[in-house]
């Protein structure tokens, strides 16, 4: 089913071109009634019933089990942060020296200080795998790199499904199977693919998958999940949250302790997850992701972003070639004779919204944005050249 602009299902202002999504999502009309629902009924704590602590939770987890095609939902975390996800993960791996975590090239800070401190920890390498230089073919030859970086001294892969300032997609099918050939583990930050770009655990097998909630999947701030495969079963949480705990629905005996967790990545989330408020918004927000779709949301924000990615790159400007990169969001690298300054204050008045990350303009479009907000994006840097 092809997908049609869904502008009327957020409350956005005609004339702001909102192109930064990957930065923060903003609520369509239904999350915010979920929130407010959920804000009046904390008016009136008696209404709300202990089982209000778990089921929406399981509700919760299901909904996101399916997005990223995974059969038991008791895989899923829920928790505050990537940088969380990742703290957890790193808590329960062992290292030996010389051993390697390979890392792309400027990941965002949470997915390198983490692994930074624990090459540290073991006296580990920390190896970088850079982008390639000046090419038509950058995301061909980036990914070959990667897999060329792979040998029996890699550990640890920590990675994005893509990279987050410029959209190459990295290809995981074949850096899994490398990975599997040396017993090393891969680990997936899906905050900027999960909910708008197709991804299957079935089909990756990563070990484990961490994702914002306030982006892609349209949640609030301070909200996110995490997907832990086997290797971390019987692993240890960065916190003993009482609601992890087997039995822990039945409040009137939880003074009878309990030494089991919950099955499988329930340990792992964190305390108070079962947030009245939080929890109902995230609902209402995968509820409709699910019927939009990943596959259809890449058709659509590539019908909306194609003819003026055509027009910029006639004038010079830099951004990937449609095979290698992501559809809802890409980066440009703009011509040296445009001033960036000159070009962020054009772009403030004209009340267009992008991110400037690293050399990259970053634009990250969705649903309920359309063809002319790319063109009035297009349209500004053209006047500067």
């Amino acid at each position: 089913m092809s997908l049609t602009n869904q502008k009327h299902l957020f409350d956005i202002p005609e004339e702001i071109s909102y192109l930064n999504i990957a930065s923060l999502s903003p609520s369509f009309k239904s999350i915010e009634e979920a929130g407010i629902r959920a804000v009046k009924e904390k008016s009136r704590p008696y209404t709300i019933p202990s089982s209000d602590f778990f089921d929406p939770v399981v509700e919760l987890k299901q909904l996101f089990a399916k997005l990223i095609d995974v059969e038991d939902y008791n895989r899923i975390a829920n928790i505050p942060s990537v940088s969380y996800g990742l703290a957890t993960i790193a808590n329960n791996i062992e290292l030996s020296k010389g051993d390697e975590i390979l890392l792309i090239e400027e990941q965002f800070p949470s997915n390198y200080y983490i692994w930074k401190k624990l090459a540290e920890k073991y006296d580990a390498v920390l190896h970088i795998v850079k982008q390639p230089e000046d090419s038509k073919e950058k995301g061909k030859l980036w990914n070959q790199t990667i897999l060329n970086a792979i040998t029996s001294t890699t550990k640890v892969i920590a990675m994005g499904n893509i990279h987050w300032t410029n959209g190459t997609i990295f290809d995981l099918k074949s850096i899994r199977k490398k990975a599997t050939e040396h017993n090393a583990l891969l680990i997936i930050d899906g905050s900027q693919s999960i909910g708008a770009l197709p991804f299957s655990v079935q089909e990756i097998q990563p070990d484990a998958m961490v994702c914002a909630g306030y982006k892609w999947l349209f949640g609030p701030y301070g909200c996110g999940y995490a997907y832990y495969g086997k290797y971390f079963d019987n692993g240890n949480p960065i916190e003993e949250n009482w609601a992890n705990r087997l039995h822990s629905e039945n409040l009137s005996g939880l003074t009878n302790y309990q030494s089991n967790y919950k099955p499988l990545a329930n340990r792992y989330s964190v305390g108070e997850h079962g947030s009245f408020i939080y929890v109902q918004m995230q609902i209402a927000a995968l509820t409709q992701l699910l019927t939009w779709n990943p596959e259809d949301i890449q058709e659509y924000c590539h019908s909306i972003t194609q003819s003026s990615i055509l027009k910029l790159r006639k004038i010079g400007c830099v951004i990937e070639e449609d095979q290698y990169r992501s559809k809802h969001l890409f980066g440009i690298q703009l011509p040296p004779s445009i001033n960036h300054e000159i070009l962020k204050e054009k772009l403030r008045v004209e009340q267009i919204f992008v991110s400037f990350r690293g050399n990259y303009i970053r634009v990250s479009c969705h649903v309920f944005n359309t063809k002319e907000h790319l063109d009035k994006l297009a349209n500004c840097i053209l006047s500067l050249v």
